[in-house]
């Protein structure tokens, strides 16, 4: 699936000096810009946030060490995003390229001849000299390339500024993933920079309308068990499922064999993300046998209502029980 996030436009950008550090941030007039502000949110990906498990915390921390000339260079990197109309996750990516690159800094040295905050190589074709060294040449270009890139938007930040940088050191880049996410939303004043919702974990999840029904079901935590049970004090595996997913706009068959085969999309079950629906079955070669269904969440938990006498719950899967189908189902694909 192609994760297509948070295309649009930010509408009555201002950019403001900080008369007290002199460090410039990017506002806006709205108080939500990725919902009020023009992006339409098709999808998330929650390698950007939000997080659930200490992400946000040391994204916040490293973002408390950059000094006012690094938060300067932030601030045009996203501003320009804005102006170009390029999404968060652009600007997202540029971060973690500059910092991991230069530490945000036009740098007039680097490898061989590799200058500015992207170690642009004039040699390469980057530009003359003076152009990687002057931050919006370097900036605008960085965007050019990353736009170039196939698939981009669908790819880990870190992986799309490989694709742009071609380092020898691809993996160095994930390293201020929190940070620069973090940054999105203290300099850039997007709330919630994945589109996935709040409270939907550090996992990757399967789409924008998984963070809505993990959400609903979440909140359905401790209610009892029943069978038929459709909500709203008790439910049974299936129809809590149902529920969850109409309230992100997903419509899903009533009973657990039929979700299984006409619930969506189709997957191998160990390649499952947050939102997906995981199945077991008397005879996990006949899906007429699926007998019980829930929701994974990631970090080999599920979230289900179970039988008779419990209540919904979030259990750990065993990934080689013999009842357990080979196949997750994701849902609105």
């Amino acid at each position: 699936m192609r994760l297509m996030l948070l295309i649009g436009a930010l509408v009555a950008v201002v950019v403001i000096a900080v008369a007290t550090s002199g460090v410039t941030q990017v506002v806006s007039n709205s108080t939500n810009p990725a919902a009020q502000g023009g992006f339409r949110l098709t999808s998330c990906n929650a390698a950007i946030g939000p997080w659930d498990a200490g992400g946000g915390d040391k994204g916040q921390h490293d973002a408390s060490r950059l000094n006012d000339e690094q938060r300067n260079i932030v601030a045009r990197i996203i501003s320009i995003g804005q102006e170009r109309k390029l999404p968060p996750l652009a600007w997202q990516v540029a971060i973690q390229a500059g910092m991991t690159e230069s530490g945000l800094r036009p740098l007039n040295y680097g490898d061989r001849d590799s200058l500015g905050i992207f170690q642009m190589r004039p040699s390469m074709g980057w530009g003359s000299p003076e152009q990687v060294t002057d931050p919006t040449y370097a900036i605008n270009k960085f965007y050019d390339v990353l736009l170039a890139v196939p698939d981009w938007e669908s790819k880990r930040p870190g992986d799309s500024a490989q694709a742009v940088e071609r380092s020898a050191f691809p993996d160095r880049y994930h390293n201020w993933e929190s940070m620069a996410a973090f940054l999105l939303g203290e300099l850039g004043q997007i709330t919630d920079p994945a589109g996935c919702g709040s409270g939907a974990g550090q996992f990757l999840l399967a789409s924008n309308a998984a963070g809505i029904a993990i959400q609903f079901t979440k909140e359905q935590l401790g209610e009892p068990y029943l069978w038929g049970g459709n909500g709203p004090d008790a439910w049974d595996c299936s129809g809590i499922l149902v529920k969850a997913f109409a309230a992100a706009g997903v419509k899903i068959p009533r009973v657990a064999n039929d979700q299984y085969e006409q619930g969506g999309a189709h997957l191998p079950v160990r390649d499952a993300q947050a939102g997906d629906l995981i199945f077991w079955a008397t005879d996990p070669a006949d899906p007429r046998s699926v007998h019980h269904v829930a929701m994974y969440l990631g970090n080999d938990e599920y979230i289900h209502a179970p039988e008779t006498g419990d209540v919904v719950k979030i259990s750990k899967i065993n990934w080689n029980y013999h009842e357990l189908m080979p196949l997750a189902v994701r849902p609105g694909v």
